[in-house]
């Protein structure tokens, strides 16, 4: 790593860490150039069609993260009336996999033509009041060629946008490659068990970790349950999507016509969870989002950092497992009549 590369990072760390434990004082908005724009700057009474908004995927997240960063800036961009400019995520495969940057205009570009990048502070996106109050930091700059991004890992819960993903999905340029392993004539279970980073030694004390993990009973609790009441006239495959050694998964024995997928790579590990009759989830963004994007049963657990959908193929567990049994067969009979 170059120095200028390592002196921007250590820059950016430092920044990320005064900015969050601000957050909640009232010096925090302060710190932004654009709330002593919005300060300074007279009622401006202009249509605000020359700027751009967009939140950056946080570089350093795994995929859902970064997806759930990418969606907060489609959706205020939206809420704010602004155009959606596209920052690119760590990986170019998750792009090109999600079709992001086709037909959209890129903040690169935009600098390129002489437009500036202003940071928001960051706001609490449950309350209205916040959130007009951000809009009319970024009503300040009409009539200029700013780009207003939000402070990294402002998210949302709202996920309003999640057709117009599946829309860009599906046109993606990629959906070609596209190769399922499923059989065509089987009802398909996945099932994500998050392991990986926080299956680390280092890790098994960290709070911040150890509230991602799941036993391997919750799991097999789960899928006991839906074999159980699940109401199909075809044979029902299960496929395990996660990390680590065979031998780490062996409860998982007792289920007939299982495969462990362990060693598929991330996007098709993703092709595959949102293609899954069935889809059951775990403590982690890397299966909630396949999960938005997917069009049949979900079955997630509860005690999670985003609300789920109120929708009856959202089917929520508690922390054993445990779940409505009769909302597993009644949205099943209604795909049936569909």
């Amino acid at each position: 790593m170059s120095i200028d590369k390592l002196i921007h990072k250590i820059r950016n760390r430092l920044w990320y860490h005064v900015s969050y434990s601000t957050a909640n004082k009232k010096i925090h908005p302060y710190l932004y150039r654009s709330f002593w724009h919005f300060m300074l700057t007279t009622d401006n009474k202009q249509i605000n069609d020359t700027c751009y908004f967009s939140a950056r995927p946080n570089p350093g997240a795994g995929i859902g993260h970064q997806m759930a960063n990418w969606i907060t800036g489609y959706w205020f961009a939206k809420q704010f009336g602004q155009k959606f400019a596209h920052i690119p995520f760590s990986t170019k495969k998750w792009d090109d996999f999600f079709g992001f940057g086709e037909e959209e205009t890129t903040v690169e570009e935009l600098v390129k033509t002489g437009y500036k990048i202003r940071k928001l502070p960051l706001f609490n996106q449950l309350d209205p009041k916040a959130i007009a109050f951000t809009k009319s930091i970024v009503q300040s700059y009409a009539g200029k060629k700013v780009v207003c991004i939000t402070e990294q890992d402002q998210n949302t819960d709202e996920f309003d946008e999640v057709e117009q993903l599946k829309q860009k999905f599906r046109q993606a340029a990629t959906r070609k490659n596209d190769r399922l392993i499923y059989a065509a004539d089987s009802f398909n279970i996945a099932c994500h068990v998050r392991r990986g980073d926080i299956a680390e030694e280092k890790h098994k004390n960290d709070p911040s970790f150890t509230i991602r993990w799941l036993n391997t009973d919750y799991y097999t609790t789960v899928l006991s349950q839906v074999l159980k009441n699940v109401e199909v006239d075809k044979p029902i495959a299960i496929y395990l999507f996660s990390e680590g050694d065979p031998k780490d998964f062996q409860e998982f024995d007792q289920f007939p016509n299982i495969h462990l997928c362990l060693d598929m790579d991330a996007q098709n590990s993703f092709l595959h969870m949102m293609y899954a009759d069935i889809l059951i989830t775990s403590k982690s963004s890397f299966s909630f989002i396949p999960a938005l994007m997917n069009d049949a049963i979900k079955v997630c657990p509860d005690s999670f950092w985003f609300d789920y959908p109120d929708e009856p193929k959202w089917i929520v567990t508690d922390d054993n497992g445990a779940f409505d049994e009769q909302q597993l067969k009644q949205v099943q009979r209604k795909i049936k009549i569909q």
